[in-house]
């Protein structure tokens, strides 16, 4: 398919089909139009592995958005866990979108030692997850890892402290260990643990791991997985960051207009750039 103009004079865009192992794959292409070959970024939505779409902001904006500081997004979907499907099959569709990524960067236009994972909530544990498939013998690893407020946990991680009355004081606006339970278990579906060390990325062996950057949100329960995620890198020998936008809650990606959301987006390509 031919480019199509994205409408704004930063980036040219067009829509990819991939053939994954479960079907196609629903993938766009976002690139400056003063573009030579350089870093290269699959981002992945989230969506509680239910929902979500490439024309939401945390896809669309988030990608166009770093376009614009000069990477060439792959910006990716998955197969949602609806309808009886679960894991692993949108764990699987990523793993072949980034395999695909990887193949093919030449014309893609990006620099092959420099093409980089992330993703934000849901898509961000499937971030981390695929990175731990690819450390594991599963395909290329990437040259970093970029996880925005990402469940990486089966459950809600206690917190403590300043966030634990953070979370106290805005108890209305934070996930509940139920919810979040529910769909960790429409996720796993069915017989796949919960300690499963690629459906939920803080579990098992860490060593070995790309450089990791986890940008949380402050008024979210699931800064504290985050946090303890960072921490098991650590442990673990791997360079990790952690850092959390002030002032947001979670999903604050899908507020374009909101200054916070165009800071992460600064925070994320400095990281970019630097790995």
């Amino acid at each position: 398919m031919s480019p199509a103009d994205s409408g704004d004079d930063v980036v040219i865009t067009r829509d990819l089909t991939v053939e994954g192992r479960h079907g196609p794959i629903s993938a766009r292409l976002y690139h400056p139009k003063k573009h030579e070959a350089g870093p290269g970024f699959l981002w992945l939505h989230g969506g509680g592995f239910i929902g979500g779409d490439l024309d939401m902001p945390e896809a669309d904006w988030v990608s166009r958005s770093l376009a614009g500081e000069g990477f060439t997004v792959v910006s990716g979907d998955y197969t949602k866990c609806l309808e009886g499907i679960h894991y692993p099959v949108p764990n699987d569709d990523v793993l072949d979108l980034w395999r695909w990524t990887a193949e093919h960067v030449v014309e893609l236009g990006i620099d092959p030692a420099h093409l980089h994972l992330g993703g934000a909530s849901a898509g961000g544990a499937l971030a981390a997850s695929v990175a731990k498939r690819l450390r594991d013998g599963g395909g290329p690893d990437p040259r970093s890892v970029v996880l925005v407020y990402p469940v990486l946990h089966y459950d809600l991680v206690e917190p403590q402290g300043e966030l634990r009355d953070t979370l106290r004081d805005h108890a209305d606006e934070v996930f509940v260990q139920d919810l979040a339970r529910s769909l960790s278990d429409n996720y796993l579906g069915g017989p796949t643990p919960r300690n499963d060390p690629y459906a939920f990325p803080a579990n098992g062996e860490l060593s070995g791991l790309p450089p990791t950057y986890v940008l949380n949100s402050e008024i979210d329960s699931l800064r504290a997985s985050g946090e303890a995620y960072a921490d098991g890198l650590w442990r673990a020998g791997v360079e990790a960051r952690v850092e959390y936008e002030a002032g947001t809650v979670h999903g604050h990606l899908n507020e374009p207009s909101n200054p916070f959301a165009v800071q992460s987006i600064s925070r994320m390509a400095a990281w970019l750039r630097t790995h």
